[in-house]
């Protein structure tokens, strides 16, 4: 596996090595002993799935504390805009995101750790996400972050008058009228 640090402390992408010949292809998409050896050791504990179509984005969307969640996401099919933003305050980074397009065709995966809102947007007909979670789902602990906020400035690489947004999502605050419940 290759580990990537981001500018974002604690976020990973990560690539695997992929083993491809004439009858497809082989990868580990997940060693827990590969990744501890960077320093990256959560215990997951939940797998989700979605499929979403051409336009769609969710988020930006957490957990808050003592349910907060580390995520780490693929695509199994399709390809996606994946975008970790940092809510810890007292971070240096506090404010700042990071986009990563994460397809079936790169095997590229994100790790997200608790204190980030995550959210992504579907650059494909369609996109299969799949992502592990160190924390069970728990929705009275929602959270999230108006995904069009001016002041995030996130290129979620389709044109906003196309985009697919859940009701809720549309009703979450700006950034600047959001109080973190995360610490650095």
């Amino acid at each position: 596996m290759n580990v990537t640090k981001t500018e974002l402390k604690g976020v990973f992408i990560i690539e695997p090595r992929v083993f491809s010949d004439q009858r497809g292809y082989f990868f580990e998409s997940y060693n827990k002993l590969s990744l501890e050896k960077y320093g990256i050791d959560y215990t997951f504990v939940q797998d989700n799935q979605s499929k979403s179509s051409f336009g769609v984005i969710r988020g930006l969307h957490f957990q808050k504390p003592p349910y907060a969640q580390t995520k780490l996401l693929r695509v199994i099919q399709g390809t996606i805009i994946d975008v970790a933003l940092d809510i810890r305050k007292n971070s240096p980074t506090y404010g700042k995101h990071i986009e990563v397009e994460l397809s079936d065709e790169n095997f590229k995966q994100l790790l997200i750790p608790a204190g980030f809102a995550h959210g992504f947007s579907v650059l494909s007909e369609t996109a299969v996400v799949q992502y592990k979670c160190t924390e069970f789902y728990h929705p009275e602990s929602e959270g999230g972050i108006l995904f069009d906020d001016p002041d995030l400035d996130i290129n979620w690489g389709i044109p906003l008058d196309e985009a697919v947004i859940s009701d809720k999502d549309l009703r979450h605050p700006n950034f600047s009228n959001f109080t973190t419940p995360f610490e650095l």
